[in-house]
């Protein structure tokens, strides 16, 4: 069973990449999809963590969340949370 959820959280991250556009929306980063991440606009917003914990969700539960996000690499991630990158 493991074997199924790892392959499914993959397929998952796969395709939410491409949903969110595929590569970092700030700076254009798409060598290492590792790298890339979604930050939420309005943490508000935010229903849940698309990683947080492994949970693994319904497409269309998981398409409503990326829908709130912009997708970044991990470098421009980091410069929105200190302030320097405004989106």
């Amino acid at each position: 069973m493991k074997t199924a959820v790892v392959k499914r959280r993959k397929k998952l991250k796969d395709m939410a990449i491409e949903y969110g556009g595929g590569k970092c929306q700030v700076c254009g980063y798409d060598r290492c999809k590792r790298a890339l991440s979604f930050h939420h606009k309005e943490p508000s917003q935010k229903d849940f963590g698309l990683s947080s914990r492994g949970l693994t969700r319904s497409w269309e539960k998981t398409k409503i969340e990326i829908d709130k996000c912009i997708l970044v690499c991990a470098n421009c991630h980091m410069e929105i949370h200190e302030g320097m990158v405004n989106i």
